[in-house]
């Protein structure tokens, strides 16, 4: 099982959703960095659960308990270690799944590839849970790459069949890349998000569940970050991004959008504006060749609904060998998408972090 990625810093999780903690190691973060543990704990509070009825209603305070790594908030160059421990498990409600695999989980494949040795309780090492410690990285990268004039922020661009406007991949103003940052609902309209409370709402009622799509930018990224071939900024992001539970999809500035398009459409040219060479579009999302632009990074995650829930499904039985009816118990949320954003805000800061220090 490997749960560690990173080239330069090297970020190692580990933990289960109902195990006593969970956690992370970050090898190679840079000494002496002043850290604002206020900012760390907003961001971690924005991903925790049990604080809106989008949500799971299992209730964690998930507060980081830094193990090494850090003296009077700065960074001493030693491995980070923290600590997030689990203090609201209902283990119980999962004892069939060892037998009763649920559809769309990793139960199934856990429960071939480990002999039946994985823990299945909340889906163990294979939990959403295991992003808490994700976004404690991504926090600490954010706030890096912020002395470095790098700002991080991403929103809720579709839930269902409501939708947010999206960037203007272009020109993203860093005010807002910071306010989208302290939402817990992250759109740009208030009306999208009404809607999109609406539509998670319904989808809860009716003991099911709904995904979603998050858009997120990184500006101040200088030109030139990144290689070509099996070094692209845009593989390096996504190996992250998709270590993200229910994450299905990764797209680049017009990603799919490219395929209606022509030549003269899609190609961003360029300028001079104020003595520097500027893009006048940014289909590309601010990467060519794998290589960044300078213009704003801007990319698209799609997440997939929440695979527990409460309506009867199809699955079978692993020791009987037959068909069986499963009715999934325990605390789940009817849209995961919410609490994804800081996740993707995470995973997007500590992988540009990572590239920048090739």
């Amino acid at each position: 099982m490997s749960s560690e990625i990173g080239k330069n810093i090297k970020l190692s999780v580990f933990g289960e959703s109902h195990g006593e903690a969970i956690g992370c190691v970050i090898d190679g973060l840079p000494h002496g960095i002043k850290l604002d543990m206020n900012e760390i704990y907003v961001d971690m509070a924005r991903r925790a659960p049990g604080k809106d009825k989008t949500a799971t209603p299992r209730l964690e305070k998930d507060i980081p308990h830094i193990l090494s790594g850090i003296l009077d908030n700065v960074t001493t160059g030693a491995p980070l270690a923290v600590m997030i421990e689990n203090t609201n498990t209902k283990s119980g409600d999962y004892s069939n799944l060892m037998t009763v695999p649920r559809p769309s989980h990793s139960d199934y494949p856990a429960y071939v590839k480990y002999d039946g040795n994985n823990d299945i309780r909340g889906g163990g090492h294979f939990s959403g849970r295991l992003t808490a410690p994700v976004v404690f990285a991504g926090a600490v990268a954010k706030q890096i790459l912020k002395q470095k004039g790098i700002t991080i922020g991403a929103h809720i661009t579709k839930i269902g069949d409501a939708v947010d406007e999206k960037f203007d991949k272009n020109n993203i103003d860093k005010a807002l890349l910071e306010k989208l940052s302290l939402k817990t609902f992250s759109t740009i309209n208030a009306s999208a998000e009404d809607a999109m409370r609406d539509v998670i709402e319904k989808a809860r009622m009716d003991c099911d569940s709904v995904g979603g799509i998050i858009e997120c930018a990184a500006i101040g990224v200088p030109v030139g970050i990144g290689a070509n071939m099996f070094s692209t900024v845009e593989g390096r992001l996504s190996q992250i991004l998709f270590g993200i539970p229910a994450v299905k999809g990764v797209a680049f500035g017009a990603g799919f959008d490219f395929g209606g398009m022509t030549g003269s459409q899609a190609n961003d040219g360029y300028c001079i504006r104020d003595g520097k060479v500027e893009l006048i579009t940014n289909n590309n999302g601010g990467i060519v060749g794998g290589m960044t632009t300078s213009a704003p990074i801007v990319l698209s995650v799609a997440i997939k609904p929440t695979p527990s829930i409460s309506k009867p499904q199809k699955s079978v039985n692993l020791q009987t060998m037959k068909d069986e009816e499963l009715v999934v118990k325990g605390r789940h949320d009817p849209c995961i998408v919410p609490r994804a954003v800081p996740v993707v805000e995470a995973a997007v800061a500590f992988g540009i972090l990572d590239i920048m220090m090739d």
